[in-house]
């Protein structure tokens, strides 16, 4: 049986290559939601199918909006991406953890806590940090990936909430079919809308990031979630911040300045804090 911690570690170096491969496929936000919605959405339901599973049971219709609302972060998910550098992309998507704990308060009715309250604020410091730099204008490449991805992080927050309730009634793989369900649905169009159309090399790498990411990464985390608390793996998936900026280091040549540095810390750190 597999290390759960090293199962964990591994997953968080997947999710890490998201930026390189999205900076590698060069491709349209819609045609790369496309791939990344409708390969594991179609592998799982196959799977399912094969079992012969009912999907469509319990509250499908609150997964189905979690799922709409999954499609809509996919698509600000990859402008950000094209947009901005990896560094500045995956220290702006880990605030979804920020916006989880205020979606949770006014959805779930969870107390917020007086120290809570206060690492929020601490939260967005370091957003106004990464951003200290940037122009705020939407001439500006930087803030509008910036920008993207942090209504990706809350749209995220919104519906890792949603599933959360639904978490009772589905199994982990099933949640992970809901999430990309309706993704899978709206982006085709775009497949043939977008031109030009990808080329064999970009469909073919564009399947194997969608199969990486979303069923080998997804898989190991589920596996190590059997043997671990959910704290525990949540902490750990912050080294996907660490593989990704690496990644973008070593592979495309991009830099950390001070405030990235900072304000990513103040990002992270106040995160594992409320964690605790």
């Amino acid at each position: 049986m597999a290390n759960p911690y090293l199962e964990v570690v591994l997953a968080t170096i997947v999710f890490g290559t998201s930026g390189v491969f999205v900076k590698y496929l060069n491709l349209p936000a819609t045609t790369l939601a496309f791939f990344r919605c409708f390969v594991p959405a179609v592998l799982i339901f196959g799977y399912f199918l094969i079992n012969k599973r009912n999907l469509f049971r319990g509250n499908y219709k609150n997964m189905l909006f979690a799922s709409t609302l999954n499609a809509i972060r996919m698509f600000f998910y990859f402008i950000a991406y094209n947009f901005t550098s990896i560094g500045n992309a995956v220290i702006m998507l880990y605030t979804w953890p920020i916006f989880a704990s205020l979606f949770g308060t006014i959805i779930l009715k969870e107390k917020i806590t007086k120290k809570n309250r206060f690492l929020l604020s601490l939260a967005f410091i370091g957003i106004v940090l990464v951003f200290l730099n940037k122009e705020i204008s939407f001439g500006n490449k930087d803030f509008i990936g910036m920008g993207a991805m942090l209504l990706a992080a809350m749209i995220y927050s919104l519906s890792f909430v949603i599933f959360k309730k639904e978490l009772k009634t589905y199994t982990h793989f099933e949640t992970v079919f809901y999430q990309n369900l309706v993704g899978a649905v709206v982006f085709i169009p775009f497949l043939f809308i977008n031109q030009p159309l990808p080329t064999l090399t970009q469909s073919v790498v564009g399947s194997a990031y969608a199969i990486l990411i979303g069923i080998v990464g997804m898989g190991l985390t589920f596996s190590a979630l059997r043997r671990l608390k959910a704290s525990t793996v949540s902490l750990l998936n912050y080294l996907e911040v660490v593989s990704a900026i690496i990644f973008g280091i070593i592979l495309l040549g991009e830099t950390l300045t001070w405030n990235m540095i900072v304000g990513g810390a103040l990002i992270i750190g106040t995160t594992i804090m409320q964690k605790k």
